[in-house]
C-alpha cells in the first residue's frame, strides 16, 4: 500500500513562490504516474499537473508557464514548483501516485492528505 506525505504549503504573497513535495512510502513494487490536483472552496477538484514515470508532463492551462512538475524516481517523490502565484491559486493541493503492489499488478491511485496554499497580500 502506498502512503503519500505532502509538505511545503503555506502562505505566499501574490507574485511569490512555493514548492510542494510529496513522498510515496510503504510497500510497493513501483510508482507509475504522479501528480497534483487542487480544490478551492466551492469549486470542484481540478487537475493541476501530471507526470508519467518517464517524465512526460501535462500542465493545466490555468498554471501553464508558472507551475512546473518534476519527480525524483529514486526517492519516489513528486514536486510542484509554483511561481508567480496569484490569489486564485489559493486552494488545498492534493498529490496522487499510481502505485503497483506487484510488478504485474494494475496501478492503484493513492492520495495525499492535502496541503493548504494561500496566496494573499
Amino acid at each position: 500500500q502506498v502512503q503519500l506525505v505532502e509538505s511545503g504549503g503555506g502562505l505566499a504573497q501574490p507574485g511569490g513562490s512555493l514548492r510542494l513535495s510529496c513522498a510515496a512510502t510503504g510497500s510497493f513494487s513501483s510508482i507509475d504516474a504522479m501528480g497534483w490536483h487542487r480544490q478551492a472552496p466551492g469549486n470542484q477538484r481540478e487537475l493541476v499537473a501530471h507526470i508519467s514515470s518517464s517524465g512526460n508532463t501535462n500542465i493545466a492551462d490555468s498554471v501553464l508557464g508558472r507551475f512546473t512538475i518534476s519527480r525524483d524516481n529514486a526517492k519516489h517523490t513528486v514536486y510542484l514548483q509554483m511561481n508567480s502565484l496569484k490569489p486564485e491559486d489559493t486552494a488545498v493541493y492534493y498529490c496522487y501516485a499510481d502505485g503497483r503492489l506487484m510488478a504485474w499488478a494494475r496501478p492503484i491511485r493513492s492520495w495525499g492528505q492535502g496541503t493548504q496554499v494561500t496566496v494573499s497580500s
